[in-house]
């Protein structure tokens, strides 16, 4: 038996989303909209993998959090589940490391990689819900383009990036540079 089909018209509240159950789809939800997706493709997470691994071995060698993939539960209102596909959590005071998602805060850098299913709530709804948050650096990676957009709190437009992506949260530590066309035939297997 399946289940039921869901009302996506309707206001959701955290604790609704929080029971829905595990059947393999990726619930999100940002100012009472639900969003549903199916488990994303292999392209797509071969995608995430590269790019957390990337990401990774920067924080974790400039002592700067620790870097995440979803499943998570980013919460930044009472209405609020964010699965952002990679994230870096800020380093939690102590040096511990927090067992809840609550714990995370705001996340020094998101990324998404845009599916088709998800692509307009990735540019639109959560990239909105990340900038008043204060994310200081989103970034969407277009598969299709071979290029990455570069969001920060305040942009109205994004930096259009296609050749070197650089992230740099620390002016203490060196960037980390991306090298896009390196990156995505690792991905698309070119």
């Amino acid at each position: 038996m399946g289940m039921p089909a869901l009302d996506l018209s309707r206001r959701w509240t955290r604790e609704e989303v929080l029971a829905l159950p595990d059947d393999g789809n990726r619930y999100e939800l940002v100012d009472g909209e639900l969003l549903v997706s199916p488990s994303p493709i292999r392209l797509h997470q071969r995608a995430v993998k590269h790019l957390l691994r990337l990401v990774d071995d920067y924080v974790i060698a400039h002592r700067l959090g620790e870097a995440l993939d979803s499943p998570a539960d980013i919460k930044f209102g009472p209405d609020e589940i964010l699965q952002p596909d990679v994230f870096v959590a800020p380093p939690i005071a102590g040096g511990r490391r927090g067992e809840t998602w609550e714990e995370v805060g705001i996340p020094r850098l998101v990324v998404e990689v845009l599916s088709r299913g998800t692509a307009t709530f990735d540019r639109v709804q959560k990239r909105l819900r990340y900038q008043a948050a204060g994310v200081p650096t989103y970034w969407i990676v277009d598969l299709d383009q071979h290029r990455v957009e570069v969001w920060t709190p305040r942009a109205d437009t994004p930096a259009m990036v296609a050749d070197t992506l650089t992230w740099r949260p620390d002016p203490s530590a060196p960037a980390l540079e991306i090298e896009l066309p390196a990156l995505f035939a690792a991905i698309l297997g070119a």
